[in-house]
């Protein structure tokens, strides 16, 4: 295998983690989630 198409692999593969990584950390679902337990850990305090 020459070694461009091994950079291109692995390079692709490191974009592709990359951006799994963005679209799991940046999802609204989880986002979403986040915010419930906030709000119900508030009212809790009261």
């Amino acid at each position: 295998m020459a070694p461009e198409t091994f950079y291109l692999i692995v390079g692709s593969t490191l974009v592709a983690a990359l951006a799994g990584i963005w679209i799991f950390l940046y999802s609204r679902k989880r986002r979403d989630d986040g915010e419930k337990a906030k709000y119900k850990m508030l009212d809790d305090d009261r």
